[in-house]
């Protein structure tokens, strides 16, 4: 199996405008700068729930580091399922915008997260993190899928195939009114 590259855009804090009084006010900043993503799975929003089901995760915990807690470069736009895991542990974490996560980790053929062998801290948060959890590649997945069909569509459009057209038109109707049905969820 080959290894595929963690993430395609690394997420950058873009924000220096004043600290805000309290750290939740940042969570449209973060939700651009991570480019709708979690910070330490890459997954978009909408197979949360979109932006209200996301978190803000304090990179160094704010029960430890309480002066911390509205500065803008200890948050990360989080998942709920990793910001849960991370809670209050103090370890060896690589913050999201400060290293590549290319160099640390990488997705097998199915979109499943891997920490890279050379990479100790890489290890430590696949564990803490449940970063091995199936979800992530299942998402990755389906991300994949929305754009492969979109770049068919564009095809089809050139070559005007009508079986491609076909069979394009039917899988994408029923991805299409999956994605409907949990977009109305949120």
């Amino acid at each position: 199996m080959s290894e595929l590259v963690f993430r395609n855009i690394a997420p950058k804090r873009t924000y220096v405008s004043k600290e805000l009084s309290n750290y939740r006010l940042y969570k449209d900043f973060l939700a651009k700068d991570f480019n709708k993503r979690c910070g330490y799975t890459d997954c978009d929003q909408f197979w949360f729930g979109g932006k209200r089901n996301f978190q803000i995760d304090h990179f160094k915990p704010k029960s430890i580091h309480p002066e911390l807690e509205r500065s803008y470069s200890n948050l990360v736009y989080s998942c709920s399922y990793v910001n849960r895991a991370k809670s209050n542990i103090i370890g060896d974490f690589i913050d999201p915008c400060d290293t590549d996560y290319n160099e640390h980790f990488y997705r097998d053929n199915f979109g499943n997260i891997y920490p890279k062998d050379s990479s100790v801290p890489a290890k430590y948060m696949y564990l803490k993190l449940k970063l091995y959890l199936k979800r992530y590649g299942i998402i990755w997945t389906l991300e994949q899928l929305d754009k492969t069909m979109e770049k068919l569509i564009d095809l089809i459009d050139k070559t005007g195939n009508e079986e491609a057209k076909d069979l394009l038109v039917e899988v994408t109707k029923k991805y299409r009114e999956y994605k409907h049905y949990l977009r109305a969820e949120q």
